[in-house]
């Protein structure tokens, strides 16, 4: 049925003028007497949760209850106390998870960006057991949307909960065409680096050197397509700083990106996945770029350098920020090893 079909049907009878609800006593909300900013519920919605609060009071779980709120979930996905009550009445009843989750394919579609339907998910899945189909679930989800915050994080705790190598091993796979899809996908980012740094060693990483180089070359390879592609260098920052590897390792990839591009130049012949250089429709110099020059400077003690480059951002490169880069050039010329050099020194 679609959205419009149900926009033409009639509005659902209130459930005090419904006979089958005649013996449940409704519990209105306790109010202030002259309250402040007082709601206004609409009628449906008023009437829903007074007769919730009136089969809280006698700790009834049966379908009806399951009907009641589901009522008060498509009016109002936020109410935490429903979706327990909910719960709770679903295990009490032994009822379908299969039809329960079928139920929440359709809300998590309509109102993903509550977490209260997550978290149902959750308890749902638990009792379920079958984690597999689900990573095909959430995927439609982000296919949707695909920077979604509760379905990410909804698909991470299901990795850990269930933790079985034949889930984890679509994962890279799976952020890999993300990434080819839109390569400034952050979510994405932080998924990989989840996947690869903060779950554990899968099956095939067990050589840790391996898969630091595998992953630097990945980042790079992403920044030479898009150098001012911020995510692909906060993922080569957060590599470098995971496995305390120094900033200057990678200097003679970044130095390229920090220049101005040659009049005339063209992409190289010779390709190196080490360190390939900048695509030929990168905009040179990259502020990005120069900005990791910065650190690596700073790493290594040249830091009359680095304040010749926080001084290029400000006045050329990224003035949009130059009070920032101001203050951090102020930072290292109040270090006295940043005085100027003279020629007897």
């Amino acid at each position: 049925m679609s959205k419009d079909e149900r926009s033409e049907e009639p509005p659902p009878k209130l459930f005090s003028t419904r006979e089958e609800w005649k013996d449940v006593k409704p519990i209105e909300q306790t109010e202030l007497s002259n309250p402040l900013v007082p709601i206004f519920y609409p009628p449906e919605y008023k009437d829903a949760l007074d007769y919730f609060r009136g089969i809280v009071a006698t700790e009834e779980r049966s379908e009806r209850v399951l009907e009641l709120t589901e009522r008060i979930i498509r009016m109002n996905p936020a109410h935490y106390s429903v979706w327990q009550y909910r719960y709770e009445t679903l295990m009490a009843l032994n009822s379908s998870l299969e039809k329960e989750i079928r139920l929440m394919d359709e809300l998590a579609l309509a109102h993903m960006k509550f977490y209260q339907v997550w978290h149902h998910r959750k308890l749902l899945m638990m009792k379920h057991k079958r984690p597999l189909a689900e990573l095909s679930f959430i995927a439609k989800v982000l296919a949707m949307d695909v920077k979604n915050y509760h379905t990410w994080a909804y698909r991470q705790w299901l990795l850990t909960y269930f933790d079985d190598d034949e889930l984890w091993r679509y994962e890279l796979p799976f952020v890999d065409l993300l990434l080819k899809e839109d390569a400034r996908n952050n979510s994405a980012w932080h998924h990989r680096f989840f996947v690869v740094f903060d779950s554990g060693v899968r099956d095939g990483d067990e050589d840790r050197a391996m898969v630091i180089r595998r992953e630097l070359s990945y980042s790079k390879q992403k920044i030479a397509l898009a150098p001012n592609n911020l995510s692909a260098w906060n993922y080569l920052r957060g590599v470098l700083n995971k496995t305390g590897t120094k900033f200057g390792s990678v200097k003679s990839f970044v130095i390229p990106y920090t220049l101005p591009r040659e009049e005339g130049a063209s992409a190289e012949e010779v390709l190196d996945l080490d360190n390939p250089s900048p695509s030929i429709y990168a905009t040179l110099p990259c502020a990005l770029a120069i900005e990791f020059l910065v650190d690596v400077c700073e790493e290594e003690g040249e830091l009359n350098r680095a304040v010749e480059l926080l001084t290029s951002l400000a006045e050329e490169h990224d003035t949009m920020r130059k009070r920032y880069w101001d203050y951090r050039a102020k930072n290292i010329i109040g270090n006295p090893a940043a005085a100027p050099t003279s020629a007897n020194s």
